[in-house]
């Protein structure tokens, strides 16, 4: 393969809802740049993406896979990303390294809530899309109301490049307005024959090409005048205005096709080759300073690690995108986080599962490499003293959890391993041992990712693994002041143990007066403050410590080995177990014995004292709220809110954003267990959502009666 300039290059991510025939389409394109012989089919599992078992068994994409072609004298690097939202992750991926969208509109479905969401992650990217409506052969193949659909939900305006002349079964012709030819297929076999514009058709093409005309001049002055001046443009100007607007995210042409039968195909590559920025053309990545690095191949050699994928055979494979400069084979440069150094002994041109070794690539490729010691996603090796470390990607918060287990303890060792190496494949997979909770507990995209997972791990390497519910991080905590008194007394022979504490706990909050007196057993109290320590809980909150001991009742000394009982029944709180918070204690008598006090014996006597004077100070259970943001269908509205508030939620907000619902609300996380699920069977797979942690809040009575319940007390008294 020749080495391919920065401008000779286009980075390509297709997007979609699902089963729009995006995989189709990349295979298409790949034989019309000769690197397949023959097109495969998802159904015969003869993909160059797809190529997975996992994909093969659910006949959909799953992972995004990168395929490069070579086309009019350029390379396209193509990535085919999922559709459904479960596995955003590898379209997170693909938007940081790839310039330019291809939204692929299923012609019988129009623009669908996948569709949207994906715009969505687009928009936030500020990727310029192109839309392709695919699907023109289908029997309910609707172009007219897929036109309006894009015009009603999309917020930039599109603009026909090209309109079928026959949508439906016999699909085989389309013109082209900024060609104003007609081009007729033979078959699926992608040729065509350059027609004129039939009579009938000529009036239509003719104001499509005036609006066409009419959008690429509004992008430059100089246009706008010629136009003007004219009345019409060339097809290069055309072109040159289009470019500019699709660079600008002003404007977005819309394309004909049938990826099935190979129509459309070849006029669409040829458009992007000439028409969709170049990695020279569009905005150039930064580093965590915000500095941008151009795609310059006389600039300093820095790479970008993208992703990162273990397979059987190979190992560990490391993608990337050479920001800038130019990398050749053998070549050593620098980790920009670690410090360490990498020799990139190999490069390879990925056409899904198959690599194309290659000796050199320049700023704007996109490749991968293997045999890396120490360099994963997110990271950027660069040459020495250069100090480029590029901004990492941001994905998207977490939506499911379920705590997970091996079925066979004696696998723990080994599951811990495999899942800490998914989440290095797919950043959007959480891992973490929880002490407070007592389980590991894995986050994903939905239960549909996790399941996935699952499957896996027991295909490649017969480990079978349980999700479960995931336990609830519950916060503990008082309404009221209450006082307590502890004795802890031991003997046994030779020396015992004795301490005694007396206290007063209350609520603490911000800016609260410091404590002066209190009323116990009757007899009111003067405090005299000795001391004051303000501990910053871990876990949010305070607990706030005062010493108010007089007259040597206890040492201080002892003080410290107090303050460390209670924070053990601060870690796992009197009622549920859970973290306490927000607490204030004044210690202000006690007893001491000369002999057998020592710091167990206080440790002992505060944290009983504690936790016999927080049961009596009107404790309260506090849940995790969450805010959650759901995009739906209008006619699943009801559906979906009903279900919402029989899951305790408060409603926040409803409103309307091109034809797609979105409502708001606030939700306990303990409600929210496979709501993924339920919300998918709801709406057909037609909506999603987002959750992201809003504040603790009290439970309602009924249920904290529930989970007091529920918890066994297994604190023992020492």
């Amino acid at each position: 393969m020749k080495t391919y300039q920065t401008k000779e290059i286009k980075d390509l991510v297709l997007l979609g809802s699902s089963g729009s025939g995006k995989t189709t389409l990349v295979e298409a394109m790949a034989y019309e740049g000769k690197v397949i012989e023959r097109r495969g089919t998802v159904e015969s599992e003869s993909t160059l993406s797809d190529y997975t078992d996992i994909e093969h068994t659910y006949k959909r994409s799953i992972y995004s896979t990168l395929i490069y072609t070579e086309f009019n004298n350029q390379k396209l690097n193509i990535f085919d990303s999922p559709g459904s939202d479960d596995f955003c992750g590898g379209l997170f991926s693909a938007f940081k390294v790839a310039d330019v969208g291809l939204m692929v509109i299923d012609a019988q479905e129009g623009f669908e809530v996948g569709t949207e969401i994906q715009a969505r992650y687009a928009r936030k990217h500020e990727k310029p899309i192109i839309f392709v409506v695919n699907k023109l052969d289908a029997e309910k193949a609707n172009w007219e109301g897929t036109v309006e659909s894009l015009r009603a939900n999309s917020q930039v305006k599109p603009v026909i490049v090209q309109f079928p002349v026959n949508p439906g079964p016999d699909f085989d012709a389309f013109i082209d307005v900024l060609m104003m030819k007609m081009y007729k297929f033979q078959g699926d076999t992608g040729i065509r024959e350059e027609l004129e514009i039939p009579d009938d058709q000529m009036d239509q093409a003719l104001e499509l090409k005036n609006i066409l005309v009419e959008a690429a001049a509004e992008n430059d002055e100089a246009l706008m005048e010629l136009f003007f001046e004219k009345g019409d443009l060339t097809q290069d100007e055309m072109r040159a205005g289009l470019k500019l607007g699709i660079a600008n995210r002003d404007l977005i042409p819309v394309f004909c096709t049938s990826a099935r039968k190979n129509i459309g195909t070849k006029r669409l590559m040829e458009f992007v080759t000439r028409v969709a920025p170049s990695p020279a053309d569009a905005p150039p990545m930064t580093t965590v300073d915000g500095t941008p690095v151009p795609a310059d191949v006389n600039g300093p050699t820095a790479l970008f690690v993208f992703k990162t994928a273990f397979e059987q055979h190979l190992g560990e494979v490391t993608y990337f995108r050479v920001v800038s400069g130019k990398l050749t084979e053998g070549m050593e440069l620098v980790n920009s986080k670690t410090g360490n150094k990498e020799k990139i002994s190999q490069i390879y041109a990925v056409a899904g599962k198959t690599r194309t070794k290659v000796t050199e690539m320049v700023a704007g490729d996109i490749g991968c490499t293997v045999k890396l010691k120490g360099t994963r996603t997110n990271q950027t090796l660069a040459q020495a003293g250069s100090d480029i470390e590029i901004s990492p990607m941001r994905f998207p918060a977490p939506r499911y959890r379920a705590a997970v287990r091996a079925k066979n303890s004696s696998d723990d060792e080994k599951l811990g391993e495999l899942l800490n190496k998914a989440s290095q494949e797919d950043p959007t997979i959480l891992v973490q041992y929880t002490k407070e909770l007592k389980q590991t507990i894995i986050q994903g995209q939905g239960e549909h990712h996790l399941n996935i997972l699952k499957t896996n791990i027991a295909n490649n390497n017969k480990i079978e693994m349980e999700f479960l519910a995931p336990r609830i991080s519950y916060r503990e905590t008082i309404t009221k002041t209450a006082a307590s008194s502890y004795r802890h007394k031991k003997q046994s022979g030779g020396a015992g143990q004795f301490g005694e504490v007396a206290m007063v706990i209350e609520p603490y909050y911000e800016d609260m007066p410091e404590p002066s007196k209190y009323k116990v057993d009757g007899k009111e109290l003067t405090m005299n403050i000795k001391s004051k320590e303000i501990i910053e809980l871990e876990w949010g909150g305070k607990l706030v410590y005062y010493s108010s001991i007089v007259g040597g009742a206890i040492d201080a000394r002892f003080m410290p080995a107090i303050l460390k009982g209670i924070m053990e029944k601060m870690e796992e709180g009197p009622l549920t177990g859970s973290y306490a918070r927000d607490i204030r204690v004044v210690v202000y008598d006690g007893k001491m014995h000369p002999v057998d006090s020592n710091e167990i014996s206080f440790k002992l006597a505060g944290r009983n004292a504690f936790k016999e004077a927080f049961k009596n100070a009107g404790p309260k259970i506090m849940e995790p709220i969450y805010s959650v943001e759901v995009l739906v269908p209008s006619d699943k509205m009801g559906d979906v809110m009903s279900d919402l508030q029989n899951r305790r939620a408060m409603i926040e907000g409803m409103s309307s954003d091109k034809g797609i619902e979105i409502l708001t609300a606030r939700v306990p996380l303990a409600e929210m267990y496979r709501y993924s699920t339920t919300l998918s069977s709801l709406t057909n797979g037609r909506a999603t959502y987002s959750m992201k942690f809003a504040l603790f809040e009290q439970v309602p009575s009924d249920v904290q009666d529930k989970l007091l319940k529920a918890y066994t007390d297994t604190d023992k008294d020492e």
